[in-house]
C-alpha cells in the first residue's frame, strides 16, 4: 500500500505540526514490507498520478473535496464550530472545508470527545471514525539539572516557575491566556511558544519565543507545574509532553482532558482561574507516570485506518451536518478506539 501524506503542516511549529512530524516519522518507521509513504507539498496535484492508494491530511484545512485516492482526514478539534462567536473564520471556506472532510473514507481524532463533536457537528458515521491518541515526542523526557540551569540561563528563567505552553500569535479566548497572565499568583508565569505583538502586552509573564524540542524539554522539567487553563482541548498535548518530563499538570476540566489524563492531572472547574493557580502552586512532585501509549503505536494503527479507506473507496455524497438532519443524536457507541485505556 502508497499512502501519500500531506507534508505542508510538517512546518507548523505548534500542535498540528508536532502531530504530522511526529506520525510521519512512525509511519515510516512501521511500515511493512511493500507499504510507503510518498511525502507531498502540493496535494492538489496527486490528480496527475494514479501511483497511490490513500491519501492522508493530517488537519482539516488540507481536506480535498476531489481526491483522487479514498483520502482520511485528521480531525483535532472542532472547538470553531461548537463556538463560533469567539472565533473569525468561517463563511464559505469553512463550509467548504468541512464538505471535504465529510467525504473522507475515514477520519483519525485524538479522543472519543472529538470523535463524538464530529458525528454531531459535522454529520460523520461513526463507522468512519479511528480514535488514535497522540504521544509525547521522544525528546520529552525529564532533563537533567545541567540541562534545565541552561534553559533558565538563556531564557531568564527563575529558579521557580509556572508554565504555559502554546501558540501566541493570535488572542484564543477560549484559551483564557489574558486571564492567566493577569491572575494573583505567587509564582512567575513563563509562557512558552511563538509570538505577535499583542502578547508582549500580556502583564507579568515571561515570553520565550519558540524553542527548540531540547529547550522545551529541560524548560517542563524545570517548571513547578503546567497550567492548562483551556476550555477548547480536543487532546491536550502540552499536558502529554509535561507529564512525560515528570511535570505535574493542572487544567480545566474537559471531556477531552479527563479522557487522556484520568487520574494523572488536577482537574478544576473550567472558568475558575484561582482554584487553577491554587492547583498548580500546591502540585508535589512527583507527577504521575505518563501513558506509555507512543507513536509508534500511533503510526500503527494509521496503517490499519488506511487499510480500511483503501477497502472502502471514497464516499461520494455531501453530507450534511447532523445538527440539521437529526438534532440531538450522538451516534458514538460504534466508534473504534485505537488506543489505550
Amino acid at each position: 500500500m502508497r499512502v501519500v501524506f500531506d507534508t505542508r503542516p510538517v512546518s507548523n511549529p505548534h500542535g498540528v505540526g508536532r502531530y504530522s512530524r511526529c506520525l510521519l516519522a512512525s509511519l515510516h518507521e512501521t511500515a511493512a514490507d511493500g507499504d510507503a509513504v510518498l511525502e507531498t507539498q502540493r496535494p492538489s496535484s496527486l490528480a496527475r498520478s494514479r501511483t497511490a492508494d490513500v491519501f492522508h491530511s493530517p488537519w482539516m484545512s488540507g481536506a480535498m473535496l476531489h481526491s483522487p485516492y479514498p483520502m482520511v482526514v485528521t480531525i483535532h478539534g472542532l472547538a470553531s464550530l461548537k463556538r463560533p462567536s469567539e472565533h473569525l473564520r468561517g463563511g464559505l471556506r469553512q463550509r467548504l472545508r468541512q464538505l471535504a472532510v465529510q467525504r473522507a473514507a475515514a477520519v483519525i481524532v485524538p479522543t472519543n470527545a472529538v470523535a463524538e463533536d464530529a458525528v454531531s457537528e459535522l454529520g460523520i458515521e461513526s463507522e468512519r471514525i479511528s480514535v488514535i491518541a497522540e504521544a509525547a515526542d521522544m525528546a520529552m523526557y525529564p532533563r537533567s539539572h545541567a540541562e534545565i540551569e541552561g534553559a533558565r540561563s538563556l531564557f531568564g528563567l527563575p529558579s521557580e516557575y509556572l508554565v504555559w505552553v502554546g501558540g501566541l500569535q493570535h488572542p484564543d479566548p477560549s484559551r483564557h491566556v489574558a486571564q492567566l497572565a493577569s491572575a494573583a499568583r505567587e509564582l512567575p508565569l513563563v509562557l512558552v511558544g511563538s509570538t505577535r505583538p499583542w502578547a508582549h502586552e500580556l502583564p507579568n509573564v515571561i515570553l520565550t519565543g519558540r524553542v527548540s524540542d531540547d529547550h522545551l524539554a529541560a524548560i517542563y522539567s524545570g517548571a513547578h507545574a503546567l497550567v492548562l487553563p483551556s476550555e477548547g482541548e480536543g487532546f491536550g498535548l502540552p499536558a502529554v509532553e509535561a507529564l512525560a518530563c515528570g511535570t505535574p499538570v493542572a487544567a480545566f476540566d474537559s471531556p477531552a482532558l479527563r479522557e487522556v489524563l484520568r487520574d494523572r492531572a488536577v482537574l478544576v472547574e473550567p472558568g475558575d482561574m484561582d482554584a487553577l493557580i491554587d492547583a498548580a502552586q500546591g502540585a508535589a512532585r512527583p507527577a504521575p507516570a505518563p501513558s506509555e501509549w507512543s507513536w509508534a503505536d500511533a503510526g500503527r494503527a494509521s496503517w490499519k485506518v488506511y487499510e480500511r479507506a483503501m477497502s472502502a473507496g471514497q464516499p461520494v455524497r455531501a453530507a450534511v451536518p447532523a445538527r440539521r438532519r437529526r438534532p440531538g443524536a450522538r451516534r458514538s457507541a460504534r466508534i473504534e478506539r485505537l488506543e489505550p485505556q
